[in-house]
């Protein structure tokens, strides 16, 4: 069933009839996108990290971008996830005259695999759609960002559907969004290492296979589906088992100096399991507490750093509220 019906209104930001707010800062979460073995169709926002984007209304109509985010980020708005997603907003609404300038806080680093361009493009139309008062549907917004993230990173929505709405995210299909929210019922903590290696999301797509033989496809059609079931029955133990990822981790796994050791380094310290977060660098490894996510976290950082790697790490939970914003001056 899908979770598209609603209004974000229905999020706890109260729509405001009589007077939308003139500048607005939004926060979106970073996201694990496929969640191992998921490819395309699970992800999940993480607390900690994530971008934000300050809009504020401007006279005239155009979109300006006052700040990208970071320097290796364009410029130019009509190359930017931030505001390719705002002017989609205000065209859905109706709006295209409206003026914005936004600036972006990048708090996720580029090409991670931790949902960053996904973060930005969420951050900017959550932040725009406060502008004009919110009178879409979480569906309508949500096609708002997968136009900006098709723009500049692929046309997936693993990233941006938890991003924009928190939780565990499946999604059935994209045209229209139809996603729905995977019911949790364990603790569960992820350690996540960052190497700094470069990985475009193009790229490591470009190295999947275009076809897979049915033994392939029928063991990773499990490993979803006890994924699902897992995280809805709190089975830790199935959870390490079924994050095996039999198509897209075989082939990216190469690219990534370290990654096996690392993720090894991980079980040793109590992790049941973990992956790619997306299309990487960046690995998971899921736990049952925080002690051992810190563990795990600074034995991948470890193994990393050991291979000649710099690595950042973080210990994070699940983010049930996804994006959220509040009025500035």
């Amino acid at each position: 069933m899908s979770d598209l019906n609603a209004s974000t209104a229905d999020e706890g930001n109260a729509r405001q009839s009589a007077e939308h707010p003139t500048a607005v800062e939004a926060f979106a979460p970073g996201s694990i996108g496929n969640i191992g073995p998921g490819l395309d169709v699970l992800g999940c926002a993480v607390t900690g990290a994530g971008d934000r984007v300050i809009a504020r209304r401007t006279s005239g109509s155009a979109i300006v971008l006052e700040d990208a985010g970071h320097p290796d980020l364009p410029a130019d708005p009509a190359k930017h996830a931030c505001a390719i997603a705002a002017d989609s907003v205000r065209r859905a609404c109706g709006a295209s005259d409206t003026g914005v300038s936004l600036r972006v806080i990048k708090g996720l680093p580029l090409a991670a695999g931790q949902g960053g361009s996904a973060a930005s493009a969420v951050a900017a139309a959550v932040a725009m759609h406060a502008l004009l008062g919110e009178p879409l549907s979480r569906a309508e917004l949500l096609a708002c960002c997968l136009e900006a993230e098709t723009a500049v990173a692929g046309r997936h929505l693993d990233n941006i559907a938890p991003s924009l709405l928190g939780g565990v995210i499946t999604i059935l299909g994209n045209d229209p969004p139809d996603v729905s929210h995977v019911p949790v019922n364990m603790e569960l903590w992820f350690a996540m290492a960052y190497p700094h290696i470069t990985v475009r999301t193009a790229d490591a797509r470009a190295v999947l296979p275009e076809f897979f033989p049915r033994a392939t496809l029928i063991a990773q059609l499990a490993s979803v589906s006890a994924l699902v079931t897992a995280l809805g029955t709190g089975d830790l133990a199935l959870l390490g088992r079924s994050l095996a990822d039999h198509v897209a981790e075989p082939a990216r796994a190469p690219r990534v100096q370290g990654f096996a050791a690392a993720l090894e380094a991980a079980r040793e310290a109590g992790a049941v399991g973990g992956s790619f977060s997306g299309s990487g660098p960046t690995t998971f490894a899921a736990c049952a507490n925080e002690t051992i996510a810190r563990d795990a976290a600074e034995a991948m950082q470890r193994v990393y750093r050991e291979t000649g790697v710099q690595c950042d790490i973080r210990v994070v939970t699940i983010d049930t509220e996804g994006a959220r914003w509040h009025a500035v001056p």
